[in-house]
């Protein structure tokens, strides 16, 4: 090969690698967690770094809500069937805003309250208090299980031709990976990460 193709070659490689690196900066991560028995039940504070491409941060400014997903279960493997699943939680958090009010508007679980920036907005969104997962008295003491969670951005809530552009547009797949742990029964009263 000539010195100029693996010149271009290299190139090319750095675009892409620039290119991965710009796409993956949006996006949700895990910034801490933590999971707490109280009497009977468990329950969840969580803290989701949320970052929009500025397309996603444009249809918002448009009138477009946006609604995230934040997903716990518990599972226990099992060889002779499929996995045991005693204990499965959803909730749903709306990003809007409100052009008169020049202020963004959260809403979650009943509760509603407003920011004037989008990053006050999407740190509201990302934010998890005391929310119950599950019950103690579902769980058998002697097993161990996993404990899973994750916050995604539910594209079947947007209106039809906003799914369709999600579709082609990887922009607007927002989601963090799963964050999986141990969980006894019998174990400590409080895990973190």
């Amino acid at each position: 090969m000539s010195q100029r193709i693996k010149q271009f070659i290299f190139l090319c490689l750095m675009a892409m690698s620039v290119f991965s690196t710009a796409v993956n900066a949006e996006g949700i991560k895990i910034k801490s967690f933590e999971l707490e028995r109280v009497d009977n039940d468990w329950l969840l504070n969580a803290s989701f770094q949320i970052e929009l491409s500025p397309g996603l941060e444009d249809a918002v400014q448009k009138g477009v809500v946006l609604y995230f997903q934040t997903e716990f279960d518990l599972s226990r493997s099992r060889w002779y069937w499929f996995d045991e699943k005693p204990a499965i939680a959803q909730r749903q958090t709306r990003l809007s805003y409100q052009p008169l009010t020049q202020q963004y508007r959260i809403a979650s679980d009943g509760l509603t309250f407003s920011a004037r920036t989008i990053a006050e907005a999407l740190q509201g969104a990302g934010s998890i208090g005391g929310w119950r997962v599950a019950d103690n008295a579902q769980l058998d003491p002697s097993k161990l299980y996993t404990g899973s969670l994750r916050m995604t951005l539910d594209l079947s809530k947007l209106p039809k031709p906003f799914q369709v552009n999600a579709l082609n547009n990887r922009d607007w797949s927002v989601s963090s990976d799963w964050l999986r742990f141990p969980l006894s029964p019998t174990g400590p009263s409080l895990i973190k990460r």
